[in-house]
């Protein structure tokens, strides 16, 4: 196997466990929350770890998404 084949699986992993993570977030309050007024709330506990694994997992399928193009040319 070559490194594109690789970073392809690497790519298809991490995109799987972003969606995952994703779709394992606790749903907003959505347009209804902005009728209200301002209101501030903060990340905390497991929301916070979501947040911070979906940012992560994002970065780091940026980078082997670049990699990927690199070693195509």
């Amino acid at each position: 196997m070559e490194l594109s084949d690789y970073l392809s699986v690497a790519a298809i992993l991490v995109s799987i466990a972003l969606v995952a993570v994703i779709l394992l977030q606790v749903k907003g309050e959505g347009v209804g929350g902005l009728q209200s007024g301002s209101f501030v709330r903060t990340r905390r506990g497991l929301e916070k770890t979501l947040f911070q694994l979906t940012i992560g997992l994002s970065v780091l399928w940026l980078l082997i998404a670049a990699l990927a193009v690199i070693e195509r040319r």
